[in-house]
């Protein structure tokens, strides 16, 4: 070997030379040493048998399970000799051992001289790492035979002992393979099945005497070739199949599977199908493929009536199909599946029966038919029509599922008088459609005839119709005749001798005439009734004749609905503020279309027809509306409604003008029109005749009280709201002479509720309406003071009157000016107008009658957004349109 190139040279094993155990070992390595390079093993057993914990006290080196010593990174002895310890530790029987290693540098041998012709390089094969070795299955030996050798080149210059370790040696099976110690042969001991152990793998050591290992372990495989020991299979033991009947060649039947346990993908388990024999035997019928075992269709016609099953005999063999290779049999049974492919058919084309007349749901015939499909299938089940003679309907034929026959039934009672026989074609069809073979011919439906001779029987008198219905309209008078109901007899063809009658325990609205059959009302006839609310009643009548032979009709009375309800307005009282929104007028009708919307209004008086307006909204519903700014007050305006029958209503429906925002500031009083259609009823006048002597009577009784001595009032700011404020913002003004104006006798000291025109305080208000007081156009005027103080004399008040006083005083009065001031010489009434005040002059004591001024503090108008509705018409009169 050439000096240049560095050899590892592995040391012997040197122990101490005492015998015990854990001495020191001694390893020849070379100087350099690479990385993961054997440096030799330690036999650890010998040292401790159980070792659980291995290590190195040297980093660069590490210690496997077997004791051999690899190197962790490249390395170089430093000198001549390294030492380091190996530490095994049994952590149950707690024991600790070392082991001391040395490295000693190898010796660098001196090679031999040689000749140039030996100089030259040969290559050599490496004869450690042998191809896999191979065992025939089921080999007949000799044993022990030889099946292998793995040799180490190291061989030439070291003593080397081979071992093994691995499946078949000292692992199951063990003792199948065993490797001899100085030659490296392989031995097997028996015979092996490829099945169970289709190949091992073992591990081959090579060492020198000393434990060192110049090779690394050898993975070494037995392979055992497969021998065709084993023959294929079917995965089941009875294949089954159904196929329809005259399925066309080349329909897939199924498949059939065979497997064999020798080795896949050779000879050995490529396996060929093919059919032994078929039963019956008769032509093939079906085909077998081969490689795949797909069974197909092979003959065009299978018929399931001529061969119900077929029985194949199949094989399988392997060595794709040679006669050496092995083979088993199996069995295919194929079904015939039944198609319709065969019409039903009569047995007889003929048939006669009998049946009396009159006779309902009786059965009369039944019919047989053959059908060689599969029984209870479809395919066989019988479907019956009548195909001629029964137009009217008075036959049915249906079928016994059980039997599968026809039964032929009567549906209608038959008339012999009209028919002494009747001939019906029967037709007879599957459940199932027609599934043909390929080319053949179509298939014909089979047909008999059934003549049904009709047996005469003496009958009843028959009602033609049976059924009669009369339409009578609601609230038709008591015996009114509303129709006629008779009954023939069958075999004479009228009506001589039949009595008719209606059983009792039925709805008593009408009467027969017992001979002639006329049918007369005996209540009045109201849907409104709660018997009579469904509109509708059967009655049954009977009809007997001279035999007694009875026939029942029915006669279906039906209420039309009348007109007979009036259409009234549903609401009649209404308020309408002064944003004069339409009042919508609905109106009802207690009777049904068409006698009730739509509906139409109309106001009946002309004059209020001028003031008042009617714009339709819908059906039922109208809007009321005043043509123009007519008064306030109360209006009863007659309104007719007519419905679609033309019946009319008569309504009055009751109209409060009244000046107000809501419905609710109204409080239930009144403001009468005068001179227009609005007049006071009695109990009106009553009360105001009432009221004013309460009225008078109060104030006499305060004037009596203020005769005593000077009343004194202390007015709380609470009352603000009910009070008069004094207002001094009035200009001078022409003089005006009006017998309207009022004069006031009396005013306060801090001031009053005129204004004064001369020697006297005068009130002077436009926009009061409604109301009159006849005391007022009577000769001279009357004063506020007068009217308190009884008798004309003066009273000094340094306060407000109460609101109490001021309205009971003011309230009739104002109305009544402003009235008047409304009308011109015509007595029309005109637009709203203020009249100028007359010169006041100056330093009066009292104020001008204002709403937005106040008797101690001008500023203080807080008040004024809680006064009550009663004000605002006051308020209202003191604003200038």
């Amino acid at each position: 070997m050439d000096p240049a190139t560095p050899r590892l040279v592995l040391g012997l094993l040197v122990l101490s030379l005492c015998c015990e155990a854990c001495k020191k070992v001694i390893f020849h390595v070379p100087s350099e040493l690479e990385a993961d390079k054997l440096v030799g093993r330690v036999d650890l057993k010998e040292c401790l048998q159980s070792a659980d914990f291995i290590s190195s006290s040297d980093g660069n080196f590490k210690v496997l399970e077997d004791g051999s010593v690899y190197t962790t990174s490249a390395l170089s002895l430093s000198a001549e000799k390294k030492t380091f310890t190996i530490l095994l530790k049994d952590i149950q029987e707690q024991v600790e051992k070392k082991i001391h290693v040395d490295l000693m540098e190898e010796e660098q041998k001196t090679p031999n001289t040689r000749h140039a012709r030996d100089t030259v390089l040969k290559r050599t094969k490496r004869r450690w790492g042998p191809i896999p070795s191979v065992m025939i299955e089921n080999s007949l030996g000799p044993f022990p035979l030889q099946i292998q050798q793995v040799q180490s080149d190291t061989a030439q210059n070291y003593t080397i002992y081979y071992s093994a370790t691995g499946p078949g040696i000292d692992q199951d099976p063990r003792g199948l393979f065993y490797i001899e110690r100085e030659t490296g042969n392989i031995f097997a001991t028996r015979a092996v099945d490829r099945e169970q152990y289709p190949s091992f793998q073992i591990i081959c050591f090579a060492t020198t005497p000393d434990g060192y290992s110049p090779e690394v372990p050898l993975v070494h495989t037995i392979r055992i070739e497969d021998d065709n020991d084993n023959a294929p299979y079917f995965t089941q033991d009875l294949f089954e199949f159904c196929v329809p009947e005259n399925s066309r060649p080349g329909v897939v039947v199924g498949k059939v599977i065979a497997e064999d346990r020798d080795e896949p993908y050779t000879l050995h388990t490529t396996l060929k199908y093919r059919i032994v024999s078929q039963t019956p035997p008769i032509t093939p019928a079906f085909s077998l493929h081969g490689d795949t075992g797909v069974i197909s269709v092979l003959l065009p016609q299978l018929d399931r009536e001529l061969v119900p099953s077929y029985t194949l005999l199949v094989e399988v063999r392997d060595m794709a199909g040679q006669p050496f290779g092995l083979c088993t049999t199996g069995t295919v049974v194929i079904k015939i599946e039944d198609t319709n492919d065969n019409a039903p058919t009569f047995k007889q084309l003929q048939y006669e029966t009998r049946v009396e007349e009159n006779r309902v749901n009786v059965e009369v015939l039944r019919i047989s038919v053959v059908d060689l499909d599969e029984p209870g299938s479809p395919g066989s089940g019988a479907v019956y029509e009548i195909i001629r003679g029964n137009d009217d309907q008075a036959f049915e034929i249906t079928t016994d599922k059980n039997t599968n026959e026809g039964i032929l039934c009567v549906a209608k009672g038959l008339d012999y008088e009209a028919a002494k026989q009747r001939i019906l074609v029967i037709g007879v069809n599957n459940e199932a459609p027609y599934l043909l073979a390929p080319h053949s011919q179509q298939l014909s439906q089979s047909t008999c005839s059934v003549t049904v001779h009709v047996l005469d029987v003496d009958e009843g008198p028959v009602f033609k119709p049976c059924l009669l219905r009369l339409d009578v309209k609601e609230c038709e008078n008591i015996g009114t005749a509303i129709g006629r109901f008779v009954a023939e007899d069958p075999e004479t063809g009228n009506s001589e001798g039949i009595r008719y009658r209606i059983p009792p325990g039925q709805c008593n609205w009408i009467n027969i005439d017992d001979k002639s059959g006329e049918i007369r009302t005996v209540r009045v006839l109201d849907r409104d009734i709660a018997e009579m609310r469904r509109g509708q009643c059967n009655v049954t009548v009977l009809a007997i004749d001279r035999n007694g032979k009875t026939g029942t009709g029915t006669i279906q009375v039906c209420i039309v609905p009348g007109n007979k309800n009036f259409p009234r307005i549903t609401q009649t009282d209404y308020i309408m503020c002064r944003d004069r929104k339409p009042i919508c007028l609905t109106a009802q009708d207690g009777d049904e279309a068409p006698y009730s919307a739509p509906f139409e209004y109309r106001i009946n008086d002309r004059r209020l027809a001028s003031m008042w307006k009617l714009t339709p909204h819908d059906d039922n519903s109208w809007y009321l509306s005043p043509k123009s700014d007519i008064p306030y007050g109360i209006y009863e305006i007659p309104v007719s409604v007519i419905d679609n029958g033309g019946k009319i209503g008569e309504n009055i429906v009751r109209v409060n003008l009244c000046d107000c925002v809501t419905p609710s500031e109204c409080d239930g009083r009144t403001r009468q029109l005068t001179g227009g259609n609005v007049t006071l009823g009695l109990w009106a006048i009553l009360a105001m005749i009432l009221g004013s002597l309460l009225l008078l009577l109060i104030l006499i009784t305060i004037c009596g009280c203020c005769g005593a001595g000077v009343m004194h009032r202390q007015v709380t700011d609470d009352c603000a709201n009910h009070n008069l404020i004094i207002s001094n913002t009035e200009a001078p003004g022409e003089e005006v002479m009006d017998h309207n104006i009022i004069p006031l006798q009396n005013t306060c000291d801090q001031g009053g509720y005129g204004v004064k025109t001369g020697e006297q305080q005068t009130f002077e208000m436009v926009k009061g309406r409604g109301h009159t007081l006849e005391s007022v156009k009577g000769g001279g005027h009357q004063t506020l003071g007068s009217v308190k103080e009884g008798g004309g004399q003066t009273m000094m008040d340094t306060c407000r009157y109460s609101y109490s006083e001021w309205h009971n005083f003011t309230h009739p009065r104002l109305g009544e000016k402003v009235h008047l001031c409304r009308q011109d010489e015509e007595q029309k009434h005109s637009e709203d107008y203020l009249l100028s005040y007359n010169y006041e002059g100056k330093g009066s004591l009292a104020g001008s009658v204002g709403c937005c001024s106040d008797q101690h503090e001008e500023e203080a108008l807080d008040f004024l957004d809680q006064l009550e509705p009663k004000f605002r018409t006051l308020a209202e009169t003191c604003i200038k349109r």
